[in-house]
């Protein structure tokens, strides 16, 4: 038998780990700062159990597939936690460790790992069942469509989950779609004579090439549209799990100016009148809806514009093969369309090659073929660079292929959830009373589609426009005359992970790392220590680091004033600022470009603090590339200082993060 572990998700609750010898397979994801997903901690907590003794796992044998993303330091963490722990615990692979990497594309390593994943279990049974027994279980799994004769039960059960694992559906050759080049060779002679591929068209041998494409996701929902007698609707079912805070805004910022290349604005809520409570370091979500003008243009595009106002009604289809069907729950009963594609609906998911292989279900000619291509085997790196990294989104491919089709149906089973954006708290709740400060950048892109059509974030974008009523310069420090404008209002939700506050022991070093608005956390820190030491002036306080940076000095200093402050009244004892754009004046050195820059000309202290004064270090702000070199630096730091090697060094860091002395709150 073959026993599957997908993201933990089963746990060990429907078969016992403890005495199990049928080779096990595990695909976990990782969260958080490094962390396995909130389904499998409680198995991880168990096996992490130290009473638990070297061998408990002697007899088991397993393979294990860690998915991650690079842009993030603890890359395929969660995997790498469970595979470490199940090796302690004498347990042995059966097949290589797989890490596949969400930042160049899943499908990479995950359908080759699968690939080879058949070779392993040949080999794993020939040893121990005999090859017979294996050969006739895998003849079982790929030609189960036209087996005629009985088998084994408990080859049977092999069947099953070695079908979990495909990405076909049963019968693999019938998933595999043999399209020849002579297939509408006339509309495409064209396109193939184009020298550079496109999101619409490909060149050979992608062009020329028979394509394996993913198994057609089964059909499950059956979609009404009645309609809706004038009720109201509210937002509040749009997150049920949490409680929903409808709270005014009562300032905007712009913290840039005019010329910086990013527009920073700093939004003040109003939340003296709820129970809503936050600590410095704290996040909170904002819950946001897709653009309107979109939300237009795609029921313009499904031809249902008469009907946005028309209920969505859902039921599962009775003829439906999927396993489990269950309806949406982030679909809310008695919704209108058009409320449904606004808060609920990622309309500007990049989507799955599932939905493409839908979509081409519903795509004629060319169209079809480029759609097949994008989603196979063949077209991953197609795929990668039209589809996934250019951010393409439903809207943008249903403009590319006018003879896509789909129905409504199509996109409630394949759109996700809207999910609420976090943001970083940029206040402290003794220094602004019944007050919460955020901070965010305009995030601006050009549509991938039509280049020259300028895009904003969906949550971004929306909050600058609820904002462009009370918004006003940094530099006054009145509302404009003429009477305040209305307070406009949005909705926030409580965040749970509150693991980036300040040290218990207020005596404890800090270091702060914030480049742009990663900053926003940590004037929050500052201004909770000031009210603090005004609160008790005879107590002891530990110094407090800060490295930010920004690209100019003059157009997007954030807080300049405000952490000037903080430094000449001894909150903050080390600013460290750096400006990755600015150039020397005159024949003065060049300035220091990165934090990671600034840390490394500080080495000995950033050392000091850390290893010798049980200091604490938090980094906030992009994933990508800032907490990586940070991270790096680091290294460096502790390598240099401390005269280890590089790898001794990252097990000194390890320990940091495992103490919760090094603390990550980053984004990518």
């Amino acid at each position: 038998m073959l026993r599957t572990l997908s993201a933990v998700k089963q746990r060990a609750v429907q078969y016992d780990l403890k005495t199990e010898t049928a080779p096990l397979v595990v695909v976990v994801s990782t969260t958080g700062t490094g962390d396995p997903p909130d389904t499998a901690r409680k198995f991880v907590k168990k096996i992490q159990d130290k009473a638990l003794p070297v061998d408990f796992f002697a007899h088991l044998r397993y393979g294990l597939l860690g998915l991650g993303d690079s842009e993030y330091t603890y890359f395929c963490n969660g995997g790498k936690i469970i595979d470490k722990r199940l090796q302690e615990l004498g347990a042995q692979h059966f097949y290589a460790t797989g890490h596949a990497d969400d930042c160049v594309g899943l499908e990479f390593v995950v359908e080759p790992w699968i690939d080879g994943l058949w070779a392993a279990l040949t080999k794993h049974f020939t040893s121990t069942r005999g090859k017979e027994e294996i050969n006739g279980a895998l003849q079982i799994a790929s030609t189960a469509s036209q087996r005629m004769d009985p088998v084994k039960p408990e080859l049977l059960h092999i069947e099953s989950r070695v079908e979990l694992l495909r990405l076909a559906d049963s019968g693999r050759r019938d998933s595999e779609v043999q399209e020849q080049n002579a297939v509408n060779r006339d509309q495409s002679s064209a396109l193939i004579a184009e020298s550079e591929p496109s999101l619409t068209h490909s060149v050979p041998p992608l062009s020329q090439a028979s394509l394996n494409i993913p198994a057609l996701a089964p059909e499950y929902l059956q979609v009404h549209l009645h309609e809706l007698l004038g009720q109201e609707e509210s937002r509040a079912s749009v997150t049920p799990v949490d409680p929903v805070f409808q709270v005014p805004i009562s300032k905007a910022v712009q913290l840039t100016t005019n010329d910086a290349i990013k527009t920073t604005l700093l939004v003040e809520l109003d939340i003296s009148k709820t129970d809503f409570s936050y600590q410095p370091g704290d996040a909170f979500n904002v819950i946001c809806p897709n653009s309107d003008s979109e939300v237009q243009h795609l029921l313009q595009r499904l031809q249902l514009t008469d009907r946005r106002e028309h209920c969505v009604v859902l039921k599962i289809k009775g003829d439906t093969k999927k396993k489990g069907a269950a309806l949406p729950q982030h679909i809310p009963e008695g919704r209108s369309l058009q409320f449904i594609l606004t808060w609920c609906l990622e309309i500007r998911a990049v989507p799955k090659k599932a939905m493409l292989r839908a979509l081409a279900e519903h795509a004629a000619g060319p169209d079809r073929r480029r759609l097949h291509e994008l989603c196979s085997r063949q077209g991953a790196a197609d795929y990668g660079r039209f589809v996934r990294d250019a951010h393409t989104g439903l809207l943008d491919l249903l403009l590319a292929f006018p003879s896509c089709q789909p129905p409504l149906a199509l996109l409630l089973e394949h759109l996700p959830k809207l999910q609420p954006r976090p943001y970083s708290c940029a206040s402290s709740n003794l220094s602004h009373p019944g007050k919460l400060h955020f901070v965010f950048n305009i995030v601006e892109f050009l549509s991938p589609t039509t280049m020259e059509v300028l895009r904003r974030g969906v949550c971004t974008g929306w909050l600058a426009t609820v904002v462009a009523s009370i918004l006003r310069p940094d530099t006054q420090v009145s509302p404009a005359e003429g009477g305040p404008a209305p307070a406009p209002e949005i909705s926030i939700s409580p965040r749970t992970t509150g693991f980036f506050h300040l040290p218990s022991d207020p005596a404890a070093p800090v270091i702060m790392v914030g480049p742009g608005t990663g900053i926003a956390p940590f004037i929050g820190f500052l201004q909770h220590r000031e009210k603090l030491q005004e609160q008790h002036p005879e107590g002891h306080f530990g110094a407090m680091w800060l490295f930010f940076g920004c690209r100019h000095k003059e157009r997007d200093y954030l807080f300049r004033e405000e952490l000037r402050h903080f430094y000449k009244r001894g909150i903050l004892t080390h600013l460290k600022v750096s400006f990755s754009r600015d150039a020397p004046v005159g024949e003065e050195e060049a300035p220091v470009k990165y934090v990671q820059d600034n840390m490394w000309l500080h080495s000995k202290q950033v050392a000091r603090v850390l290893l010798k004064e049980s200091g604490y270090i938090y980094v906030c702000g992009d994933a990508k590339n800032m907490a990586k070199d940070v991270n790096d630096t680091l290294v460096e730091i502790i390598s240099k200082e401390t005269g280890v090697e590089k790898l001794e060094a990252m097990k000194t860091l390890a320990t940091l993060k495992e103490e919760k002395r090094y603390l990550q709150d980053i984004w990518s």
